[in-house]
């Protein structure tokens, strides 16, 4: 009797380890095992954009290039509409945005998110020739803004209550203002350095003032174990210099925030 109870017991267990659900894989194991990092970005220099043969450059793109080598994949980059990015994580279009975005408690509470990386701020976009007229930020309440829709941008104007005009990017934002079908943009101070000003594409822009301060992060899907992994990566690269190289390509090397593992 008792052989026979051992016997049914082990037949039970094997039964069950048969027809249980294989368990979930990871999201690092889901990346891995497709070998390739999706990663959502916008066209926004000097954090990603594209060099005269088609290729995704800029300090956002070279760093995610070498962290999906450290992972053991492949990076393919995936334009999204920034409204939409984290509807495009979650259905696994994407495996990460990571485009120079602010880290709002929005974004927080809805992407697992990596350590900050860079400091920016929202800054004012005028044509030079009108900017003198404007004294400060409550001077230009009668103007209407061309923002990034779901954009840091789009949120400080919409705190002020200003008129705004949402376009897809930042770079059309600075299009409507340079095109004069709106006053003025707001962007990341970041992008304003490379794109705005002498010498630039835009000239006859200038920045002004500063709206916030903030800093750039990547998100990952909720709970995806890829942040830390991200964490344990960006102190490394900051520790044999390869971030602070990439940063000086592109000129954004003063906003980078130094990277540690917190002990």
């Amino acid at each position: 009797m008792k052989k026979t109870m051992i016997r049914l017991f082990t037949a039970l267990i094997a039964l069950l380890l048969c027809c249980a659900p294989a368990l979930a894989e990871t999201d690092m194991e889901y990346v891995k095992n497709k070998g390739v990092l999706v990663v959502g970005i916008t066209d926004f220099a000097p954090m990603d954009y594209k060099n005269a043969d088609g290729e995704w450059i800029g300090f956002d793109a070279d760093m995610a290039k070498a962290f999906a080598e450290y992972l053991g994949v492949k990076v393919e980059f995936v334009e999204i509409d920034w409204d939409s990015k984290i509807l495009e994580l979650n259905a696994k279009s994407i495996d990460c945005v990571w485009n120079g975005m602010t880290l709002t408690d929005a974004v927080k509470a809805a992407m697992e998110t990596a350590n900050p990386y860079a400091n920016n701020a929202q800054v004012v976009i005028l044509p030079a020739d009108k900017a003198a007229n404007f004294a400060d930020v409550a001077a230009m309440s009668k103007l209407v803004f061309a923002v990034e829709a779901g954009s840091a941008g789009e949120i400080e104007i919409d705190k002020l209550g200003y008129e705004k005009t949402a376009v897809a990017t930042q770079a059309d934002a600075l299009m409507e203002v340079a095109a004069g079908t709106s006053d003025a943009a707001v962007i990341d101070s970041l992008m304003a350095a490379a794109m705005v000003g002498e010498g630039t594409g835009y000239p006859n822009l200038t920045y002004t003032f500063g709206l916030n301060s903030e800093e750039y992060g990547v998100g990952f899907r909720k709970g995806s174990e890829l942040a830390a992994e991200l964490n344990v990566f960006m102190a490394k690269a900051w520790a044999d210099g390869t971030m602070t190289a990439i940063a000086e390509t592109y000129g954004v090397q003063a906003a980078i925030i130094p990277q540690v593992i917190a002990e």
